[in-house]
């Protein structure tokens, strides 16, 4: 009785390993059936959309790279990436006639590197030249203008995120809504969307300097022509680093270079 239970089993067994080989075989062949989507022209939207993701890609990898254990040979890497970022970002301050003045690193560079830009050409009071006062600034003028900005922003979540837009995973109003007091109220990261927003909050161009190409790019307030060159003293300009201190995206200022006597005078003044 045992052996023969044994065979029975040993049976089922092989009958389920036998169905299990057609219905893999099966859903092979389906997927080799299937034509593939048909491709989708990208329009400017989209590609917003894209450079958003890839943003958002660059900073969880960068964050993974702080936890991950060492590797002599990633790190020599990684710190060759730092000085061809930092020797191509000083060659374009050197002809610009500027200098890196370092923002501290914790998640408002951006805010404060364009609030002491601000301060230096004047358009805020030096009392003013902080953070939250450019998070306050950049989150009000997205958050009055949804029709310029979600395009820029895809659901939380991704596409099919549930609550996602029918317009290709655009965010929700309320979604929208909750982001601008993300923006305004904690330390959540600024990209594109709020460099776009200070430049027409404060109607004046922002220069972002990076090691990348091209090596300036310009943001210019919405509704205008003005882009100011390399000469123009009424332009922010800022420096956008990719490996600085090892930690991903950051944003310094970019000071005009003081002269000798200058800095000596700071030095005794504290100026």
């Amino acid at each position: 009785m045992d052996d023969l239970m044994a065979q029975l089993d040993s049976r089922d067994q092989n009958v389920q390993a036998e169905s299990a080989t057609v219905l893999n075989d099966m859903q092979v062949n389906k997927a080799a059936a299937t034509p593939p989507p048909p491709p989708t022209p990208q329009n400017d939207e989209s590609k917003a959309r894209a450079r958003y993701k890839a943003r958002q890609a660059r900073k969880a990898a960068a964050l993974a790279e702080q936890y991950a254990p060492s590797d002599p040979e990633a790190d020599a890497r990684l710190k060759k990436e730092a000085d061809d970022e930092e020797r191509m970002i000083k060659r374009v301050c050197d002809e610009r006639g500027l200098e890196i003045f370092e923002i501290n690193p914790d998640g408002h560079c951006l805010f404060s590197a364009v609030a002491d830009q601000l301060a230096i050409l004047r358009i805020i009071p030096p009392g003013q030249a902080n953070y939250a006062t450019c998070r306050h600034a950049a989150a009000d003028y997205i958050h009055s203008q949804p029709d310029i900005f979600l395009p820029f922003l895809p659901a939380i979540g991704g596409e099919d995120a549930v609550g996602a837009t029918s317009q290709e995973g655009l965010m929700t109003r309320a979604d929208f809504d909750r982001y601008c007091l993300t923006i305004r109220d904690t330390g959540a990261w600024g990209g594109e969307p709020e460099i776009l927003a200070l430049a027409s909050a404060y109607n004046v161009p922002i220069h972002v300097v990076q090691g990348g190409t091209p090596p300036v790019v310009i943001h210019q307030p919405f509704g205008s022509s003005q882009q100011g060159n390399a000469t123009d003293k009424h332009v922010v300009h800022i420096s956008y680093h990719r490996r600085m201190y090892g930690l991903g995206e950051h944003y310094n200022s970019l000071r005009p270079k003081r002269t000798l006597s200058e800095t000596m005078k700071s030095v005794f003044t504290g100026t």
